[in-house]
């Protein structure tokens, strides 16, 4: 593929998400959650583990706590034994119950709306806020990039960084705001389903037209 100017990369990106919309119209934040604050905590589980995982936990977990006020005054001993099949457990525990205290004590009880609130949360950074922001609230603040989300915009053009918030920043360029939610819930199922880490299978993918990395396979 010949060397785009941003103006050709935008108009590229509007026809992959249009394609992406058809083939996945049901994509949506996998986690497992009632209120805004349970995607907090499962969004804090999920670091370094799989939503499947964290999904067979978070039953129990807010069955036991059901409110901010339990998560606060929650005995974190009991906290690590419910959490701990997600891994880093302990700083995982921390962090929920912390969080919960600076909810209770410096947001008067509700979950901030606004990103630079959110990261001022225990346990929450630029990645987690994203994720509360557009799941929880349907806001559009930033693009969520995890492993599959940064790998396929990189095989797709639209980036040439690794660092995750170099390739936000990227993607914040060309994607439509209107976008950036789905964007990313999107490119998760295509990682799992067609564009896989080791054999993405470019034959039969719907994007290989568009695709610089399918040209080179």
């Amino acid at each position: 593929m010949a060397r785009e100017s941003l103006e050709d990369r935008k108009k590229r990106a509007v026809r992959i998400v249009r394609l992406l919309k058809k083939r996945y119209p049901d994509a949506r934040c996998t986690l497992d959650f009632n209120s805004v604050h349970q995607l907090l905590v499962a969004t804090i589980l999920s670091a370094q583990c799989t939503d499947e995982r964290v999904n067979k936990v978070t039953p129990a977990l807010f069955e036991k706590y059901k409110t901010v006020e339990d998560f606060a005054a929650a005995d974190i001993g009991e906290l690590q034994k419910l959490i701990y099949t997600t891994g880093f457990y302990t700083n995982k525990a921390r962090a929920i119950k912390n969080s919960a205290r600076q909810i209770l004590n410096e947001f008067k009880g509700r979950i901030p709306r606004q990103l630079e609130e959110l990261i001022k949360l225990n346990g929450v950074g630029r990645k987690t806020g994203s994720v509360i922001l557009g799941a929880g609230y349907g806001l559009a603040e930033g693009i969520v990039v995890d492993t599959h989300v940064g790998r396929i915009s990189h095989r797709l053009g639209f980036t040439k960084n690794e660092d995750a918030i170099r390739v936000e920043k990227d993607l914040m360029r060309i994607i439509p705001r209107r976008d950036w939610i789905a964007y990313s819930h999107m490119l998760i199922d295509h990682g799992r389903m067609v564009c896989r880490a080791r054999r993405p299978d470019c034959k039969n993918c719907f994007l290989n037209k568009l695709c610089p990395a399918a040209e080179l396979t």
